[in-house]
């Protein structure tokens, strides 16, 4: 591993196999998650099922404790766009849920988040939740070695406003991730192609769009973490951590590694 101006931090391809396995403790708690999600369901219940997962497969809970953080996972609901603390609320029929997850091991990240139906939504919200996800893999998709962050944000900002007068926050955005949880350099979810840090070999940043169906204003709840709409109106949140070698794309926190994915976008594929 070695740092390059600014902070960024590259790893050797050992340290990226082990992204991948704190990327796979994440991907399958997702996954365990996205089968537990109903009406009537606690999202402290939800936190407890995750923690349980990320440390029964040998990982530690990357939010958990951090900045004073006191959850495993982020649940935030409906007009909740990100940082939710998991409580007693209970979930409805026809909420949506993000739901944000870490884990470390072997002291390397993999931090990864998915929003989920709860029960029939509306099919204005469900085509928000597609928007955004399929922004996320435009993003990932747009990135090449040698080429820059903000062809990232590039691709996902086209991607939204294609498809719709959606709301693109811009005061919290993806991020670099390794041996810390929050690394430079920052990745924006707007802006200009051909900008920013160079994409080399070894950084692994993670991609996270959040989009609304109203304006991208947002406010903080009192208890100093949870972030909301201004104008009340429901967002969605989807992350992957990846990272490229020399043959592609590689998604560290999919659990096919994006192999499916990038091959549907023409890209490819740089798992091992």
């Amino acid at each position: 591993m070695w740092l390059l101006d600014r902070g960024i931090e590259l790893k050797k391809p050992e340290q990226i196999a082990h992204m991948r396995r704190a990327g796979l403790v994440v991907g399958e708690t997702l996954e365990l998650l996205r089968g537990s999600v109903r009406p009537g369901i606690s999202t402290a219940e939800l936190d407890a099922i995750a923690e349980d997962s990320i440390r029964s497969s040998g990982g530690t809970p990357s939010f958990k404790g951090y900045h004073g953080f006191p959850a495993s996972i982020c649940a935030s609901v409906n007009d909740e766009v990100v940082h939710g603390i998991p409580g007693d609320r209970l979930l409805a029929d026809g909420d949506v849920v993000s739901i944000d997850c870490g884990a470390i091991v072997d002291g390397w990240h993999g931090d990864a988040a998915v929003t989920l139906a709860v029960g029939r939504v509306t099919d204005e919200v469900a085509r928000l939740m597609e928007v955004t996800e399929e922004s996320l893999w435009r993003g990932i998709a747009a990135a090449r070695l040698n080429g820059r962050v903000s062809d990232i944000s590039h691709a996902v900002e086209s991607y939204v406003r294609a498809a719709g007068p959606y709301g693109i926050l811009e005061d919290y955005v993806g991020h670099g991730i390794g041996s810390a949880m929050h690394q430079p350099p920052n990745v924006p979810n707007y802006g200009r192609a051909g900008r920013g840090p160079r994409l080399l070999q070894g950084l692994a940043l993670a991609v996270e769009p959040m989009v609304t169906l109203g304006e991208p204003d947002t406010e903080v709840l009192e208890d100093d973490w949870t972030v909301v709409t201004a104008d009340g109106r429901w967002a969605a949140h989807f992350e992957h951590t990846f990272t490229l070698t020399s043959d592609g794309a590689w998604v560290l926190t999919a659990l096919d590694g994006g192999e499916a994915r990038l091959g549907s976008l023409g890209v490819p594929f740089g798992g091992r």
